[in-house]
């Protein structure tokens, strides 16, 4: 198992969170397991930017982003040089410190028509 720490977000885990993951989980499906409700607009299919996460340690530890996951993070608010999207992230074997952005865009929640 993989130690995952997540550092305190406002709104969805105000005091931050520390759980054991199993390698070949997404980390977005690690943070739901353990009670963090990440938006992910899309299900999960790479499609949106709402699960996006920034991993402030373990980065190198995870398999390169896909050219669509890189075309899907240019989208993100907050992007950083660590910004993963959590449903494409898999855990592998290191510890992982990751940020939830303080905001995310999603164009449903937000009542945004296409």
């Amino acid at each position: 198992m993989t130690q995952i720490i997540i550092l305190p977000h406002e709104e969805l885990c105000p005091q931050g969170a520390l759980f054991d993951a199993a390698p070949g989980t997404s980390i977005c499906d690690a943070l739901l397991e353990h009670g963090i409700e990440i938006e992910h607009a899309c299900e999960k299919s790479c499609a949106c930017t709402t699960c996006h996460v920034i991993v402030r340690e373990g980065f190198n530890s995870l398999a390169e982003a896909t050219e669509l996951e890189e075309d899907m993070l240019d989208k993100a608010w907050g992007l950083e040089s660590s910004s993963r999207l959590s449903c494409q992230a898999i855990v592998a074997d290191t510890e992982l410190v990751i940020e939830i952005p303080k905001y995310t865009i999603n164009m449903a929640k937000e009542g945004h028509s296409k």
